[in-house]
């Protein structure tokens, strides 16, 4: 049995290495990739939340909204550098933490190991195509091989 100090292991087994979270149900990671997975998940929820409401507030809510976006909004503001990484760090966080939710999807209801691995490698390489195709587009962007105006 468990004292006060000592949390609740999740099944009789001691080999178990997950501790349940009496408000979810779902074990808590205590070591190795599932805890840094579990980890990356919240903070980076936390820095996409920053990142996506300044996106938000900085694109939207100005004078002329979502009218005055175009090639040539978009080709202005990405000659400061700040911008491009903060756009890219938006996008990168976004699939990061997107894939890695999916991830956790699939270890909770696809329960064939064939079918878990296929559905994660899918994923992984479907993710590491879009990072590809947008760290590539967010720093090689050069508005005057495109031919409009800025």
């Amino acid at each position: 049995m468990a004292t006060a100090t000592e949390p609740r292991r999740s099944s009789p087994d001691p080999q178990s290495p997950g501790v349940r979270d009496q408000r979810t149900g779902r074990e808590r990671p205590v070591g190795g990739f599932e805890l840094w997975s579990w980890l990356f998940m919240r903070v980076s929820g936390i820095v996409l939340l920053v990142l996506a409401v300044g996106h938000v507030i900085i694109m939207h809510l100005p004078a002329g909204g979502v009218s005055r976006i175009n090639f040539g909004f978009v080709a202005t503001r990405w000659q400061s550098p700040f911008w491009r990484t903060w756009d890219w760090a938006l996008l990168v966080l976004a699939l990061i933490h997107g894939i890695n939710g999916l991830r956790v999807i699939i270890l909770d209801y696809v329960r064939p190991p064939g079918a878990r691995l296929a559905l994660n490698m899918l994923f992984y390489t479907l993710g590491f195509i879009l990072f590809v195709l947008g760290t590539v587009i967010v720093f090689t962007f050069d508005p005057s091989k495109w031919g409009a105006g800025v």
